[in-house]
Parts: C-alpha cells; sequence; structure tokens
C-alpha cells in the first residue's frame, strides 16, 4: 500500500468516526488554493473506501471538468441523475437534493459548494442545499476554493484584481466538523495547467494572464493554509475544556450608508470575530435625516443587503433609533458588554466643515476618553 493510500484510508476513518458521534450529519470539506489542485478526485477517492467499509455512500454530485483521472474514478460508485430545470427556454442540470432526501443515504458527495442554483431550484444556493441535507441527519463531503469565502472576498479582489461573485457565508465553513486543504506548490499547479488537466489549450494563456499568475497562486496558498489553520485552532477552543474565564468582550460594527465600505468592514469584522472567538453585532444607527423611511431606496437596499450579509457571516444584526450616531453606538456597546467598536474611516472633509462639526470618530473617541472601549477604524 502507498503513503498516499495509507492517508486516503486514515482520513475516511476520521470521517467515519465524525459520523457515529452524532445524529446530525456531518459535514466534510476540501479546500482548494484553485481549480485543478485534486479536491473532487480526493473526494471520489474517500467515497471508494467508505464505500469498502460498508458505508452507503452516494455521489450526489460532482463536476469533473473532462479530466481522465476524476472521470475513472466513478467507476463503481452509486450516482444521483442530476435534476432537469427549464429555464428561459433552455435546459439546465442541478443537484437533485430531493433524490437524496428519497434515497437518504449515510454520506453523499456534493461538489461545487459555492454554486448558485437556477432559479426554480430548491434552494438559492448550494451551499444551502448542503445545509438542509445535514440538518436532516445526511453526512456531507463537498469542496470549495479559497477565493469563494465570504469574508476573503476583499482580500482576494486586492490580490487578484477580480470580484469573486459566488460566495459561501463564513458560517458554512463553521459549520464544518472537517475542512481539508488540498496543498500543492505552484510549481506543481502551473506545470498541470500547462498540461491541460485543468482547461483545455485555448484556455490556458488566458489562465496564466489572469488568475494563474505565480504571484496570485502564492498568495492564495498561504491564505487557504491560513484558513485551514485558523479552523483547526478553533475547533480545539470550542473541544478542549478552558481553563480560563470565557471571553465575553463582544464586538460591535456600525455601518453607514456606503455599501462597498460596509462589505469590506463586515468581512474583516466577521475574521476578527472568528479569531477572537466572541460574540459581534453589526448595527446601523438611525437618526432624524437617515433614518431608512428618510433615505434614498438605493441607500436602503445597500443598508438591508449589508445587514443581511452579517447575518450570513454570523452576526447579530439590527437598526437602532438615537438622536446621534455616537449616542446610538455607546448605548448599544454598553448594553450588549461590547469592548470593541469597529467603524469605516469617513470620507474627506473639506476644511470648513472640518471647523464647523466633528466627525463621527472623532467625536467618538472624544465621548470615551474615560470607558474602556478598544475603537478600530477600518479604510
Amino acid at each position: 500500500m502507498s503513503k498516499n493510500e495509507v492517508n486516503i484510508n486514515s482520513n475516511a476513518e476520521k470521517f467515519l468516526t465524525l459520523i457515529k458521534k452524532s445524529r446530525q450529519g456531518k459535514l466534510k470539506i476540501y479546500l482548494g488554493l484553485a481549480a485543478g489542485v485534486g479536491k473532487s478526485y480526493r473526494m471520489l477517492q474517500e467515497a471508494h473506501e467508505l464505500l469498502k467499509n460498508g458505508i452507503n455512500v452516494t455521489v450526489g454530485y460532482i463536476e469533473t471538468h473532462g479530466r481522465k483521472e476524476t472521470e475513472q474514478l466513478l467507476s463503481g460508485l452509486p450516482l444521483i441523475p442530476r435534476k432537469k430545470i427549464f429555464y428561459k427556454g433552455k435546459e439546465f442540470e442541478e443537484f437533485d437534493i430531493d433524490a437524496v432526501l428519497n434515497i437518504y443515504p449515510d454520506v453523499v458527495i456534493v461538489d461545487e459548494l459555492a454554486h448558485t442554483n437556477i432559479p426554480g431550484s430548491r434552494n438559492e444556493k448550494r451551499w444551502q442545499d448542503i445545509e438542509e441535507l445535514i440538518y436532516k441527519g445526511i453526512n456531507v463531503i463537498s469542496a470549495v476554493n479559497i477565493q469563494h469565502i465570504e469574508s476573503l472576498n476583499s482580500v482576494i479582489e486586492n490580490i487578484t484584481g477580480t470580484e469573486v461573485k459566488e460566495r459561501i457565508p463564513d458560517s458554512v465553513i463553521s459549520l464544518a466538523d472537517e475542512v481539508v486543504n488540498i496543498d500543492i506548490t505552484t510549481d506543481e499547479l502551473l506545470k498541470r495547467l500547462a498540461q491541460g488537466k485543468i482547461y483545455s489549450a485555448d484556455k490556458i494563456q488566458t489562465a496564466l494572464n489572469n488568475f494563474f499568475k505565480k504571484e496570485h497562486l502564492l498568495q492564495l496558498r498561504e491564505l487557504a493554509l491560513r484558513e485551514v489553520a485558523d479552523k483547526v485552532e478553533s475547533k480545539i477552543g470550542s473541544e478542549v475544556p478552558k481553563t480560563g474565564q470565557k471571553n465575553d468582550d463582544n464586538i460591535l460594527v456600525c455601518i453607514s450608508s456606503n455599501d462597498k465600505l460596509n462589505q469590506k468592514i463586515i468581512r474583516k469584522s466577521s475574521r476578527i470575530a472568528q479569531r477572537l472567538d466572541a460574540k459581534w453585532f453589526v448595527i446601523y444607527v438611525e437618526t432624524g435625516k437617515q433614518s431608512l423611511k428618510n433615505i434614498d431606496l438605493k441607500s436602503q437596499r445597500h443598508i438591508i443587503n449589508n445587514l443581511k450579509l452579517a447575518v450570513e457571516q454570523g452576526a447579530s444584526a439590527d437598526t437602532v433609533k438615537a438622536n446621534s450616531v455616537v449616542e446610538g453606538i455607546l448605548s448599544f456597546a454598553k448594553e450588549k458588554n461590547v469592548k470593541k467598536i469597529i467603524l469605516g474611516k469617513p470620507e474627506k472633509q473639506n476644511i470648513f466643515n472640518k471647523l464647523i462639526r466633528k466627525n463621527t470618530i472623532d467625536e467618538l473617541i472624544e465621548k470615551t476618553e474615560d470607558e474602556e472601549f478598544d475603537i478600530e477604524i477600518i479604510s
């Protein structure tokens, strides 16, 4: 038996142990730095091992991208046919969650975790399909690339210059019982690309000029390694009894009607809250002119969508009415035992405006001089 086979057997046994621990389904995620690292291949290898161990495993959805080695692994595995959905006169194939619930296997393989389902599907997103399966007692093995994690979206855009549209909330990663990083060197990945093992020949140069630039891959690899390390640290923190005092220092994030900045603040705050294992809140303070009923519809939608994003990321989110933004922040912070307050950097004021009024941050700092608040500004 090769070293690789020993590792695969060991991984399958670990997941098998998790399955036996609880009636609620377990989730295992294979994480990669980019397409072509071997996530689907590893999922199918594990499916074969589980099948050998007498586990009722089925392939609910797999994306082979025409890769021969991956397609060969489908042989001998039970496969659920894809569901056909007609949308705008065209036929699409999607994961059939109803078929899985009817068969009710012990374990189901569901690839492409960040996929957006075609309108008319049971759920809008595939990660919602997977959550439903887990809550109904079915164990799931899935896969995703690092660029699809919501809280890293701004970071990924800075690295690659591309905004990734399909994203999963960090709460889905937190839900996973195991996150396994499929780590390969950037040189090996670029070699696979050149050999046509990732994309067809006509797409290779475009990939090399964009997402698959070596400097991009190096940074994405570091992010993937760090993500799994953070997950392990968080898991240890939740499973090992704490001898010290519980962290009750909550985090408060105050958003404005600036959509792009709000998204950045929420994503960064999500990672801060995860790292500190802290409860966090996101609020929009409604003052007279800035109440939801008095601002334009576009700004209203931005605020509502960002509060929704915060909830998906694991925050408690709401609007707060007050005479001033600072009054609303401080009142809420004291009520919820908040120790860290996070805000976005305000837009530049002209000299005249600076002379006649303080911005929110200056006023907040002034009013918290004698308070034990840590104020963080995200630009």
